[in-house]
């Protein structure tokens, strides 16, 4: 893949999907959009899809599982205090593992994120572009061979980029 690219930088999320549909539609590939934000017509228009919902309820499936066998184990099997005949795994569980689910879910998900994107500490950026995330929006296509490039500038000029650029 060659490390070059067209940005085209746009002012507004109207003019943004409207140039996307329009490169969409001549056939051309987007690599990377960039926005402030997460835009969900972006996900519907481009067709990605993730897994990362999916991984977050079995992972929170998980939490439950681990913190109620935890907590039963600690509180039945280990060390059973009886408190006037009341059982022992009572609805005292409840609240514990509600939050330890929505912990466990948060971080396994936050992990995640960062091995699948290759982020972390001294990651390179793959796109680095002034104020790429703070308030402009960014439709970025990779150069190859058999890519018309007078052509995709025609398209994000027509859907209001306010500039392009080449990196």
């Amino acid at each position: 893949m060659n490390n070059t690219a067209i940005y085209g930088v746009f002012d507004n999320e109207s003019s943004l999907l409207g140039a996307i549909r329009a490169i969409r539609d001549k056939g051309i590939n987007i690599t990377d959009v960039v926005s402030p934000y997460p835009i969900e017509e972006v996900f519907h228009v481009l067709n990605l899809k993730t897994r990362i919902p999916a991984l977050a309820f079995m992972y929170g499936v998980f939490g439950m599982l681990a913190t109620f066998g935890f907590l039963y184990w600690t509180s039945v099997v280990n060390y059973p205090l009886v408190f006037g005949g009341k059982p022992q795994n009572t609805l005292s569980f409840v609240i514990v593992v509600f939050v330890m689910v929505i912990n466990i879910t948060i971080a396994s998900t936050l992990v995640t994120f960062f091995l699948t994107e290759k982020k972390g500490p001294g990651a390179v950026p793959k796109y680095d572009y002034e104020g790429m995330t703070d308030d402009k929006y960014f439709i970025i296509i990779e150069k190859n061979a058999e890519l018309d490039e007078a052509a995709v500038n025609k398209l994000l000029k027509e859907g209001g980029a306010i500039e392009i650029s080449e990196k």
